[in-house]
């Protein structure tokens, strides 16, 4: 009977409790709520799928206790499908997802993400819907790797804009918990693949200064240098860097590295690149005295007729011997997709002989490769910086300046210099050795009345017997014979100094040296949820990774352009003693203009410039795109910054700005031309100035390198001769036979073609580019507004290259094509066309320094 009892108030209990518990559920599905989502994942490493070892937690916008905004439950990723990526052509896994969260849960800002997985992965994208059918984007591109490496979870932020001081108190410890993570400690030592982790560093990695090979570069007077990335690698000594040996792994953060498909791509490309350099020297590398072409008809056979050579198995094995394991396995079974011999360069498919135009020579120097170099001559004779006065005379010149005398033409600013003489002087005696015969020139040009350049005369110099004098010789256009043939030679010596200039200055050092302290600092200072992070962040795809490949590949000791440019082991030295005359103010489109003579001001031109005649298509093409991009950034700094004064207070923007005078161009921090910035015109001027860098400038210099320098006669690299003086045997040979002096003159084959190979590679975007005027994903921001005046932009950009098409097909404009009859399209935006983006002659602004 007792126990019937207990039992029986056992019973009633238990059913109490479990009404109790039903109450309770039912109570909490009334103040919960479920966030419905979908995270993609573009690729990962896992043979098994990843599922539940991955797992992921929102945070709320809304404050708690521990200003940390309010958690989710945690979701494990289940049951994925694959889709085709549209964007990108790209297989991804797309996983369904369901979030628990309380009532006042709020909308999410952000989210974190534990992979315990043993692999890395992917992580491309998040997108919640929240109330209201409201969507909350997370744009992730990021790799994710294991908890066991990384030792703490990642954070995402969503894709909507917050300037610091009008964070979300939930996201506050979020944001800066994540910057400090960023910046590290300092104690990092060697950056390892998972390291996310961003520091400087001085260029010490070129070879190893304590066995004397080449000077570490930044942090001292004599050899001032932007920082790069730190990455803690060892040095490595320049007799290890052998032919291509292209790295694609470097010590980077994640962050900045190719994406998989361009990895890809890129292996690709260097594989192809290599293929051409092989085959182009025959079965075997021979002697030095057969290693010298023959004939112009030997150059030309370098090139791929109109049927392709294939590949044979001798080949291959050759191949084999000048590439990483990683590079060579990614041939497999695609060998018969590849060409054996190069592609023949636009420039010369158009008209072969164009090289040898004075009209190509002039019209080069305004549409080519390096059109950012010559400037108005200011007054004559030109001097040295050392008082010396130049051997050109009055009367080398006045006979041709179309019946103008020399005061006219100048009073009209009709005479101009490309000017390689001050910078490469100091330099000549370190350079002049090894085989390497190279001058510093001066060029003198005449603006004619349809507007091209008409050389005048060529000084080429070298430093004299005694400190402080020099050599000169001067050389004008002839009309047959000897003469002629001289002035070909004084072209081939100017071209060289060219060549040089533009790899280490005009695409090197003002392009990628420049703007990787600005990446590092926008990583280390400004949130990813700041605006002017948002903004500036598709202008840094890829450049560090590329920079990084540069380095450890193209400009170490021993490496490609010490191996083919003339300047051989000075190359970087003379890269830094012309960062002494860096200013970034000077890098703005009008500024550079300004400075150079091309210019003058004018505030009725939007541009604030009016060009000295408008048939310069750099200058013209550039400005449009520099007006458009101006407007852009100008529309979105006003729409996040009410006054001066709220960017005066920006902490992050004034820390970042400090960061990159101070660290970032440290040798320069003195200086005074840097911007305040203290008020909103100084920071659109800066954030215009970096992104017509990091996508106009460096298109204008990278992507026609192919094209322009790709044949060995338009703009050689090295000379081996200087030009023979009368009465000497050296004359006597030339007289002989010009043009075997003048192929004996050029670099041999093994070195011209090694060029070819890296201007092959550099020379065509990968197909994830992403271009001017266009997004990663349309899900980028979460602003409304800032989306629709991007789209304004993009169209602005798209008539601004119907404009640049309709300029090309006028025939008045004689530069925009000339002798070779290529239309000049480098600055050509083409975003409603990415297709044609495609190939080494590519048209297209890409955002990015990415190649």
């Amino acid at each position: 009977m007792v126990h019937t009892r207990q039992r029986s108030r056992m019973i009633d209990c238990l059913n109490k409790f479990q009404g109790s518990v039903k109450a309770q559920l039912s109570e909490s599905k009334k103040h919960a709520e479920s966030i419905k989502g979908e995270i993609i994942i573009q690729h990962t490493h896992a043979k098994s799928g990843l599922a539940k070892p991955i797992r992921i937690q929102l945070y709320s916008l809304n404050d708690s206790s521990t200003r940390e905004g309010k958690l989710s439950q945690e979701v494990h990723l289940n049951h994925g499908k694959r889709i085709h990526n549209k964007l990108n052509g790209n297989t991804c896994v797309k996983y369904e997802l369901t979030f628990e969260a309380d009532r006042d849960f709020g909308f999410p800002g952000a989210f974190v993400i534990w992979n315990q997985h043993k692999d890395k992965f992917f992580l491309q994208s998040l997108s919640l819907q929240v109330e209201f059918k409201q969507m909350v984007h997370f744009e992730c591109n990021s790799w994710i790797y294991p908890n066991h490496l990384m030792q703490k979870e990642r954070i995402f932020f969503s894709n909507t804009c917050y300037l610091p001081s009008q964070t979300p108190n939930g996201l506050l410890q979020l944001r800066k918990q994540e910057l400090d993570t960023l910046r590290g400690d300092g104690t990092e030592g060697r950056i390892r693949e998972w390291h996310r982790t961003y520091g400087y560093d001085f260029y010490n990695d070129l070879g190893d200064p304590q066995r004397g090979e080449r000077p570490i570069l930044g942090g001292s007077i004599h050899y001032p240098y932007p920082r790069r990335g730190k990455t803690g690698e060892p040095h490595i000594h320049s007799e290890n860097v052998k032919g291509m040996m292209f790295k694609i792994d470097s010590c980077i953060p994640p962050d900045e590295r190719f994406s998989p498909q361009k990895q890809s791509e890129f292996a690709k490309k260097v594989i192809q690149a290599t293929l051409h350099f092989v085959v182009s020297q025959g079965g075997s590398v021979s002697r030095e005295e057969t290693n010298q072409f023959k004939s112009f008809n030997e150059i030309k056979e370098l090139f791929s007729g109109k049927k392709s050579q294939g590949v044979e198995e001798w080949m291959i094995k050759k191949l084999e011997a000048h590439l990483p394991k990683e590079i060579f396995k990614e041939i497999g079974q695609g060998i018969k997709d590849y060409t054996a011999k190069f592609p023949m360069p636009q420039l010369f498919a158009g008209n072969e002989l164009a090289w040898k135009d004075d009209k190509e020579f002039g019209r080069q120097m305004l549409a080519g490769i390096n059109a950012a170099v010559i400037q108005c001559l200011q007054a004559f004779p030109p001097r040295s910086k050392n008082g010396i006065w130049s051997s050109i005379r009055r009367s080398h010149i006045e006979h041709n300046l179309d019946g103008l005398t020399l005061q006219e033409a100048m009073n009209q600013w009709r005479i101009f210099i490309l000017d390689h003489h001050n910078y490469l002087m100091p330099f000549l005696g370190k350079i002049n050795k090894n085989g390497v015969c190279a001058y510093a020139s001066r060029t003198l040009l005449f603006l004619k009345d349809d507007a091209t350049l008409k050389p005048l005369a060529i000084e080429l110099s070298l430093p004299g017997l005694s400190p402080g004098t020099e050599i000169h010789r001067v050389f004008r256009p002839g009309g047959n014979g000897s003469e002629a043939a001289l002035w070909q030679f004084a072209k081939a010596h100017v071209g060289v100094n060219d060549s040089g200039y533009h790899q280490l200055i005009s695409h090197w050092l003002k392009t990628h040296a420049v703007v990787e302290p600005f990446i590092i600092a926008t990583r280390r200072q400004l949130s990813v949820m700041h605006p002017i992070h948002r903004l500036l962040d598709p202008h840094f795809k890829d450049t560090m990774h590329i920079n990084a490949l540069a380095r450890s590949t193209v400009l170490k000791g021993g490496g490609i352009i010490e191996k083919t440019l003339y300047s051989g082991e000075v190359s970087m030295e003379l890269s830094s003693s012309l960062y002494k005359e860096w200013r970034f103010d000077e890098q703005s489109l009008p500024g550079d203009l300004l400075k150079r003579g091309m210019a003058f001001h004018n505030p009725d031109c939007r541009a604030g410039v009016q060009l000295l005649f408008e048939d310069y298509p750099y200058g013209t093409d550039g400005l449009e795109i520099w007006v458009a991009t101006k407007r852009w950034v100008n529309d979105n700094c006003l729409h996040f910054y009410k006054d001066d004064n709220s960017l005066r207070s920006d902490h992050e923007i004034q820390e970042w700005w400090s960061e990159i005078k101070k660290i970032g161009h440290g040798d320069k921090c003195n200086e005074t031309w840097w911007y305040p910035m203290t008020t909103l015109s100084d920071l659109v001027e800066a954030l215009t100035t970096l992104i017509w860098i990091s996508s106009g400038l460096h298109a204008s210099v990278n992507f026609g390198q192919y094209e322009y320098v790709g044949h060995p006669l338009n703009h050689p690299i090295k000379c081996r001769n200087f030009i023979p003086m009368e009465g000497t045997k050296e004359f006597a040979e030339f007289l002989h036979d010009p043009d075997k002096f003048f192929l004996k003159m050029l670099p041999n084959r093994t070195e011209i073609t090694l060029y070819m190979a890296l201007l092959e590679v550099l020379s065509a975007p990968t197909s994830d580019e992403v271009y001017l005027g266009q997004q990663r994903s349309p899900n980028w921001i979460d602003d409304v507004w800032v989306k629709q005046r991007f789209e304004q932009f993009a169209e602005e950009l798209n008539e601004v290259d119907k404009r640049i098409v309709e300029r090309n097909a006028d025939p008045k404009l004689k530069n925009r094509q000339g002798p070779s009859n290529i239309p000049y399209k480098l600055l050509r935006p083409a975003v409603s066309n990415v297709k044609s983006c495609q190939g080494i002659t590519a048209i297209g602004i890409p955002n990015s320094i990415s190649m």
